[in-house]
């Protein structure tokens, strides 16, 4: 039964907001799921709207979430306020000066080959169940695209085997982030890793549809029955794990994130250009487009001034431009 005490004018607003952001292609899941806990707060007080006081004791409420966390909730409020003080010119809206101060991001974590090696060796070493006999292939197989196709974590694991052409060495990425799909080819060596998982994925008992999951994670267990693709935060888990058993960190001991890996790869692509004389502005679109980036603005994000590239980018410079300067 409904409360009676419901805002009902703060849950209307958040109906039409979320209608209308998805009128432009946005999922707005996580944003849904804020929005929905302010509104069961704001009714838990009794309120009939939402005030500053309301809003300023919300925010206390988050105290154990990270300062750039809290931002982003405080700024999602915000949004939604506006959006409503378009019609509601007398409404709430929150000042951002009072907002949580947002922390950077710390510096990536970038993966060398032979730590991709050692992280493969953990895989290997990985002990099967018989909720998840292909748990040690299915790892691997993981962190190879995610590292030589540049993935993100959630390509991974929605990745379908309708999605793989096994033949071409193609896979197809599926309404990804801002919804959209594209192609990406894979290298000689990814081909072969990914034939070699398939040969063992494409057998009874596991699920053979070209709707089932690539990633088969368990079966039968957890109240579920059937083949079930990974979770993102169940692969993170299994990856954080081998990062530590495989001793991959950087020289102040930080492990990577599983994200490092996509940094890693865009580095390693960039090194690559560097390594063979080719032209970096040349390749920079087309390392976007592999990626699924609207523009190399994006794609800048991943490419950082490690020291390698840096070398490489000094060494063309001395190359071709030495002899001007005395």
């Amino acid at each position: 039964m409904r409360d009676k005490r419901a805002p009902v004018a703060l849950d209307a607003a958040i109906e039409q907001f979320l209608a209308h952001q998805r009128t432009f292609g946005r999922n707005y899941r996580t944003a849904e799921y804020i929005l929905r806990a302010l509104q069961r707060f704001v009714a838990r007080l009794g309120a009939s709207d939402l005030s500053a006081s309301i809003f300023e004791r919300w925010c206390k409420a988050q105290r154990h979430l990270s300062p750039t966390t809290r931002y982003g909730w405080q700024l999602l409020v915000r949004k939604l306020c506006l959006f409503r003080e378009r019609n509601e010119p007398g409404c709430f809206v929150p000042d951002p000066s009072n907002f949580a101060r947002p922390q950077p991001h710390p510096p990536p974590v970038i993966v060398t080959r032979s730590q991709i090696a050692a992280l493969l060796r953990a895989a290997d070493e990985l002990a099967p169940s018989p909720y998840n006999p292909l748990r040690p292939a299915a790892i691997r197989i993981a962190i190879i695209l995610l590292y030589t196709a540049g993935l993100r974590r959630g390509e991974v694991v929605r990745l379908l085997l309708g999605d793989i052409d096994a033949r071409h060495g193609v896979l197809h990425i599926r309404q990804s982030k801002f919804h959209k799909s594209r192609w990406v080819p894979l290298s000689r060596d990814a081909i072969r890793e990914l034939r070699c998982y398939l040969r063992r994925r494409l057998r009874k008992p596991y699920d053979l549809q070209p709707s089932a999951p690539l990633l088969c994670n368990a079966s039968h267990c957890y109240g579920h029955r059937g083949w079930h693709a990974y979770s993102g935060a169940s692969l993170r888990q299994e990856l954080s794990t081998l990062f530590e058993r495989a001793g991959v960190c950087d020289a102040n001991g930080r492990r990577p994130r599983v994200q490092d890996m996509r940094h890693s790869f865009a580095v390693e692509a960039l090194s690559r250009c560097y390594r063979a004389g080719g032209d970096v502005q040349t390749h920079l679109p087309k390392l976007a487009l592999y990626m699924g980036h609207v523009s190399i603005v994006s794609t800048a994000h991943y490419l950082h001034f490690v020291p390698e590239v840096a070398a490489l980018a000094s060494a063309r410079f001395s190359r071709r431009f030495s002899h001007i300067i005395d």
